[in-house]
């Protein structure tokens, strides 16, 4: 009996414009595979890399004992800036690759494309043009905040768009500006639809320690503003630490012991517990994975961006499985990126809704923290790699069908638990009143 083979190829292309395909194995000129970024692309991540193929050929092949970059240079906003286009509207094959459930924009892969994008940019800005200098390595440190300001559809265009608003000695802030496009019958409309800010920091890539980076010169007004606004931040960011470290020291005893009240109940006497309330070890959720080459980024280690969309999507089930309905996700109040992820760890993320908001009753707020441990079992260790916080309300269309729909306060049963409650309530204060 004759069978049919199917011959199965390769929809990715190499990444380098310049590199033949996998197939061709005997070419002298292909990249070893293992100094290409993974496979697990976006369309905008594929886009991104192949745009910056150039500059990626240099990170990854610097000459041997390259000396760093002699002379910093003074680059302006504009040099740095690069917008992204979603031709939703006629793209079918790309709306789909992008639509959820409620005909929206998935935020998961919208929070890797905005890594990808984050990234391309600060690659920009720090190029110095001279292909005999090692190039910097190039960190996400965090994201400092990230704001839906309206649901976003997947039938309209969609445009993001960025550039280099601040730097520091070795630390570059990038914002984003995610906007909708949609058309009456003369105009084309914008409206932004996510802002968000990525920390990045330089590191040289022989020593791994700080390296300075190129001078930034806002031109415009609009430039000069972000400027002095990401220096607000930046000054922010240090008082929050001094902060955090003044809790410690003046130990609010009250307000942990108010907290811890309540948890008490739960453990001692849980026939007596309020029912409107719910332990935080009750809200919690894990899954785990093996990181995998395909998800690597150019330096060979794991695409953040990955990272965050896998933690959006175990929030999100975090959320749901709380609050019994639908969530809506309004925005990402902080990612911390503390230590590197690598092929082949074994990563663990945990979740858990750490408080509640009901300042607005329309509105009630449930705010998610996912931590991700790098787990080495060999070892009998696990470190924290990153940790994300993320805010979500319901539905509006689900809550309104049901009537009896309530959200539990949120209870620690520990010191440690506790502690982190308030710390995050304390970082989201400041951040406010900077805000105001």
């Amino acid at each position: 009996m004759e069978f049919n083979t199917i011959r199965i190829k390769s929809t990715f292309t190499s990444p380098f414009e310049s590199s033949p395909r996998a197939d061709d194995d005997n070419s002298p000129f292909r990249k070893p595979l293992s100094l290409w970024p993974g496979m697990y692309h976006s369309p905008v991540t594929a886009a991104l890399w192949e745009t910056r193929s150039k500059i990626f050929e240099r990170l990854l092949d610097p000459p041997k004992d390259a000396p760093p970059q002699s002379e910093l240079l003074t680059k302006t906003p504009s040099q740095s800036r690069t917008t992204i286009l979603y031709n939703f509207a006629t793209d079918y094959i790309l709306r789909e690759q992008y639509r959820d459930p409620w005909n929206e924009v998935r935020i998961g892969k919208l929070l890797e494309d905005l890594d990808a994008l984050a990234g391309t940019i600060s690659v920009k800005h720090c190029s110095d043009d001279d292909s005999m200098t090692r190039p910097l390595l190039l960190v996400t440190a965090s994201v400092d905040k990230m704001v839906l300001k309206k649901t976003i559809s997947v039938d309209c265009d969609l445009k993001m768009a960025g550039a280099v608003i601040w730097v520091g000695r070795s630390s570059i802030e990038v914002q984003l500006e995610v906007t909708q496009l949609s058309s009456d019958s003369t105009d084309i409309i914008e409206t932004v639809a996510l802002t968000a800010n990525f920390i990045f920091v330089a590191r040289d890539s022989k020593t791994g320690k700080a390296a300075p980076v190129n001078r930034l010169s806002p031109e415009t007004e609009t430039e000069k503003l972000f400027y002095e606004e990401a220096d607000a931040r930046n000054k922010l960011r240090k008082l929050q630490r001094v902060e955090r470290k003044g809790f410690e020291e003046k130990g609010e005893k009250n307000r942990l012991h108010l907290l811890l009240a309540e948890g008490r109940i739960f453990c001692d006497m849980p026939a007596l517990a309020n029912r409107d309330s719910i332990l935080l070890r009750d809200t919690r959720l894990e899954n785990s994975l093996i990181c995998q080459p395909q998800q690597r980024n150019i330096h060979g280690r794991i695409f953040g961006g990955f990272l965050m969309h896998r933690a959006f999507e175990l929030a999100f089930s975090t959320a749901y499985t709380f609050a019994g309905l639908m969530p809506y996700f309004l925005e990402v109040d902080h990612v911390d990126f503390l230590r590197p992820v690598d092929v082949g760890d074994f990563l663990r993320f945990k979740s858990c809704v750490l408080y509640t908001e009901f300042e607005h009753a329309e509105q009630p707020l449930i705010n998610v923290e996912v931590v991700a441990h790098v787990t080495r079992p060999e070892m009998r260790s696990s470190e924290v790699s990153n940790t994300f916080y993320f805010t979500f309300t319901v539905r509006s269309e689900a809550k309104a069908n049901n009537n009896g729909f309530r959200i539990r306060k949120v209870v620690p049963a520990t010191e440690e638990e506790a502690h982190r409650i308030l710390e995050r309530m304390d970082a989201d204060s400041l951040l406010s009143k900077e805000t105001i």
